[in-house]
């Protein structure tokens, strides 16, 4: 079972055994499930599950057994490493003139390769400008939504709200949309482009 328990050792001491917090799962299966589409009846069909079994979990209460977790990834087609692990925030920069670059036979022309689109993503471009003097904070969007921004022009301050990044013209940064984040604009002008992808 993953819920964390007292037990007994054989000297009649207290044994702290240490699982999966039920809140990590929980988040992690409403995530998997949205994102395959799945309704909470045909997924616990497809995992052999009681559909009670899964509402349990995916409310952050029950004590799910290895099985039924493996179970469910099997059906949710992930690794079960997905369910039983908090994410890590993932942040990626790109300083400006690094990265993959393919250069034009024909014109005076660099394609810069920032990130490919994964399968089956959507994603929205905004063209940011901003001035200094307050920041904005954003709260967290949709489990999986990534920002990438490109800083155009000015200077600004991006990312996660508790570890932003200073960026130039040409630089670009890549963080979880899904977590609290922040774009604050350090000099005037500060123009920015952003792509929000929905995973």
């Amino acid at each position: 079972m993953f819920a964390t328990t007292n037990e007994h050792d054989e000297g009649g001491g207290p044994v702290q055994q240490r699982g999966a917090p039920l809140e990590v799962i929980a988040r992690s299966l409403r995530r998997e499930r949205d994102r395959v589409g799945l309704s909470l009846s045909e997924l616990a069909k497809r995992a052999g599950v009681a559909k009670s079994t899964l509402s349990q979990l995916e409310s952050g209460s029950g004590n799910p057994s290895v099985e039924t977790l493996w179970a469910l990834s099997v059906a949710l087609d992930v690794p079960f490493s997905r369910l039983v692990e908090p994410p890590q925030p993932r942040v990626q920069v790109i300083r400006a003139g690094e990265g993959p670059a393919v250069f034009s036979e024909r014109a005076d022309y660099v394609a810069t390769l920032l990130a490919s689109c994964p399968p089956h993503a959507r994603r929205d471009i905004y063209l940011i400008t901003a001035e200094p003097g307050g920041k904005r904070e954003s709260h967290p969007h949709s489990p999986g939504v990534v920002e990438h921004v490109v800083l155009c022009s000015g200077r600004a301050l991006i990312g996660l709200t508790d570890d932003p990044v200073t960026v130039e013209p040409g630089d670009y940064v890549c963080y979880p949309g899904d977590l609290p984040h922040v774009f604050e604009a350090l000099v005037a002008g500060t123009v920015a482009c952003m792509v929000s992808e929905h995973v």
